[in-house]
């Protein structure tokens, strides 16, 4: 396994990752802030993407791997360049270990898109005001892939956390001819509390055009605040939406320092009055996001813990499409 995955999994597979760089963005000015150049999706550079020559795909939006950075010249960009190598090497890093770690025979297509930094989701206010420009980039993308690299195949749409928000938003703005050949949506990581025709919650392991969503936590005192009562729910173990627990057994992966993992026993279990998944047993290196996170929150595990039964679903729900 190459470096960069190793890199990816000792930061416990996506964690929202903390990033002062210099960089030689091309900015332009919007009054508030430079933005970096616009991300053109004829270009192969601008994209991850892995075919396998199989029948069905996976499109995925990365999560959160940017914060503010100075420019030449002193602005603060929040940002990511997808132009700047330094502010590419971990966005590569999360789409090169998420493919290697859920995809399987699953081919896996993930545009570099200018991400939002961590900072801004410090407020309702920030996240507000600079979300629309990641979604731009990424809604441009899908229309891309869909129209030049998908060729007609069933797809899997998933996204964590930042990018499970867009992701929701490409859900929402799909035609029904496009809905009708999304296999599953994996909404990994964020609370889903709207309606919407297609965000259909998934009841079990191999219905399809519904969507997967779960946050986990080791109690609901460690749920991020207003990351409670998602109405959709379901647990990533036994694929049920009620309060039966499952047992979770993650075993030690020669890819990491032994001194950063345990073989750990979990008990798994939906909590019905919030939707939150409780993580009973985990005793690994407790991984807090910075700026946002809180201890007992394992909003940088949900790939991580799951990637097995993650990696089996999607088949399972490919198979049965």
């Amino acid at each position: 396994m190459s470096q960069t995955v190793r890199s990816f999994l000792r930061l416990s597979s996506v964690s929202l990752v903390f990033l002062i760089a210099w960089t030689s963005c091309q900015p332009r000015k919007t009054g508030l802030t430079q933005v970096p150049k616009e991300p053109d999706y004829q270009d192969t550079a601008q994209w991850y993407i892995s075919d396998r020559q199989a029948a069905a795909d996976i499109f995925y939006v990365l999560s959160t791997e940017t914060g503010d950075y100075v420019l030449p010249g002193g602005d603060t960009c929040h940002y990511a360049n997808t132009y700047s190598d330094s502010l590419r090497t971990p966005l590569y890093a999360e789409m090169h270990g998420v493919d290697s770690l859920v995809s399987g025979q699953l081919n896996f297509y993930a545009p570099y898109y200018r991400q939002c930094s961590l900072q801004s989701f410090e407020s309702d206010s920030l996240t507000a005001a600079r979300m629309p420009l990641p979604l731009g980039d990424v809604r441009r993308a899908f229309q891309h892939y869909l129209k030049h690299l998908n060729d007609g195949r069933p797809f899997i749409l998933a996204g964590y956390s930042q990018g499970a928000y867009i992701m929701l938003e490409l859900l929402k703005e799909m035609d029904e001819a496009t809905y009708q050949r999304m296999i599953a949506a994996y909404a990994i990581g964020i609370p889903i509390r709207e309606s919407h025709p297609h965000i259909v919650p998934a009841t079990r392991a191999d219905d399809t055009g519904v969507t997967i969503c779960y946050n986990s936590v080791r109690d609901t005192t460690c749920a991020m605040p207003g990351w409670e009562k998602s109405r959709v729910a379901i647990n990533p173990v036994n694929w049920r939406t009620d309060s039966t627990p499952a047992v979770l057994i993650t075993e030690p992966s020669p890819l990491l320092p032994v001194v950063e993992q345990k073989k750990d026993t979990m008990k798994i279990r939906l909590d019905m009055a919030t939707g939150l998944l409780i993580v009973d047993g985990f005793t690994a290196q407790d991984y807090i996001l910075p700026l946002i996170g809180r201890e007992g929150n394992y909003h940088s595990r949900e790939i991580w813990l799951y990637r097995d039964l993650l990696r089996e679903n999607m088949a399972l729900r490919a198979a049965s499409f």
